[in-house]
């Protein structure tokens, strides 16, 4: 994103003239998070989820280093290479709980980062190819989690790689092989954790380079904001420092406050206490569920009983994967002109009312036993999610009326003031 009132980078120390003479890093910094980014001035805290997904990220990776150095990836000794990390590594305990609560904390970011895309329509024009990288970010964030989940070889782990993986045998003629060639054998053992393993730890280096593709797809057309209204001037826009490192310093804190509770506090709250006994194959849990934050995804894939045409297990497999898929082609089903939620009261209504209460029913029915009325009740959720975004937005996107938009981001936070919007206008025009 580039304005005629963007600061430009001037260092004046000589070190620092070198520096972005032969290599231009100082200036990169400066232009991607520095005074040189001009941002919307009316960013609320729902835009700090984006930053803290990044500390997210690099906090996965980090404590994840330093956990695969003590990890052995066979499936004789690797649940006890676990317990060696937590009883005998100096703080190997605390970088365990940070990896293991980080995945789940890593994924509450991301579920209210990807809301607030969904209320404030950030996939819409120009700004389609910043949603779509998102959502591969996404995609490859849970092949990663799962993997994971794996690692630690106990029973959940264990059950949970086979489940899954038996996912793919209900694909016609491919589907076995598919599942052999993933697996290494007929079933999760030595070869499966080394596969699982040795993704796990590729990936988030996968998703790294995909994240800074979506910083850059970000800086083109600039961040949204919550009236979806364009920069028209100068007094639209703040530098993103000190403004805004301020802003996401503070998220932070919080974050890391709450965070770190968890950590010390309630380490196991959001595990599952049958990961604490050693995979064996002979003995199938009463109750398998995958982690929390597969749980829509998992109730969606439970919900279809019933063999129509294909049978059932292929039918909640393509479920599962569609109900991601169609994200991708929101930029297109949604044909508002108007961004923000804020100015669409049937938007509005069926977003909070509708999508909202949806996906918590998913959330409880993914963890509840595949018994009834939980089936029945994630098949209706089911339904009503695929038909929110296939039917009901694009309905709603031809026939409400949005109520009228500000002329500009400084209208919007500092009213209709002439001197507060002609005022900086014109000296911008000077």
């Amino acid at each position: 994103m580039s304005f005629p009132w963007a600061k430009n980078y001037e260092p004046v120390n000589p070190v620092m003239k070198f520096m972005d003479e032969k290599l231009p890093l100082p200036r990169l910094v400066y232009n991607a998070v520095g005074a040189g980014y001009p941002v919307p001035r009316n960013l609320s805290y729902w835009w700090n989820f984006g930053v803290l997904a990044g500390f997210c990220l690099v906090l996965q990776i980090v404590t994840g280093v330093v956990l695969a150095m003590h990890y052995a990836a066979n499936s004789g000794i690797a649940f006890n290479s676990v317990e060696h990390i937590m009883r005998d590594v100096n703080w190997g305990w605390m970088l365990r709980y940070m990896h293991a609560n980080g995945a789940s904390f890593f994924f509450l970011v991301i579920y209210i980062h990807i809301f607030r895309g969904f209320f404030y329509s950030s996939y819409k024009a120009p700004r389609e190819m910043i949603w779509l990288l998102g959502v591969v970010i996404f995609l490859l964030t849970m092949a990663t989690a799962f993997m994971g989940y794996v690692l630690p070889w106990g029973q959940m782990s264990f059950w949970g790689a086979k489940v899954i993986t038996g996912l793919f045998s209900a694909i016609p003629l491919v589907g076995e092989p598919i599942q052999i060639w993933l697996l290494g054998g007929f079933a999760p053992d030595n070869a499966a954790l080394n596969r699982f393993f040795s993704l796990h730890f590729m990936l988030p280096f996968v998703i790294l380079g995909v994240v800074i593709l979506h910083i850059w797809a970000l800086h083109i057309p600039g961040s949204s904001n919550p009236t979806g209204v364009e920069v028209k001037q100068e007094s639209d826009t703040l530098p993103f420092h000190p403004y805004y490192t301020a802003k996401d310093g503070f998220g932070l804190g919080v974050f890391l406050i709450i965070y770190f509770a968890f950590v010390f506090f309630f380490p196991n709250m959001l595990g599952h206490p049958d990961n604490y006994i050693e995979a064996n194959p002979l003995s199938t849990p009463a109750h398998i569920v995958p982690e929390w934050y597969f749980y829509p995804f998992y109730a969606i894939l439970r919900a279809f009983t019933f063999d129509f045409i294909i049978e059932a297990k292929l039918w909640g497999v393509l479920a599962m994967f569609s109900s991601i898929l169609v994200w991708f082609f929101l930029p297109w089903l949604d044909k508002s002109p108007v961004r923000s939620g804020h100015y669409r009261p049937l938007f509005r209504k069926f977003f909070w009312f509708g999508l909202i209460p949806c996906m918590a029913v998913l959330f409880y029915c993914g963890g509840a036993p595949a018994a009834e009325p939980y089936v029945m009740i994630s098949q209706i959720a089911t339904a009503y999610y695929f038909l929110h975004f296939l039917v009901i937005l694009p309905i709603i996107s031809s026939i409400e009326r949005p109520e009228p938009l500000p002329f500009s981001i400084t209208e919007a936070v500092l009213g209709s003031d002439d001197s507060a919007v002609i005022e900086p206008a014109a000296k911008a025009a000077e």
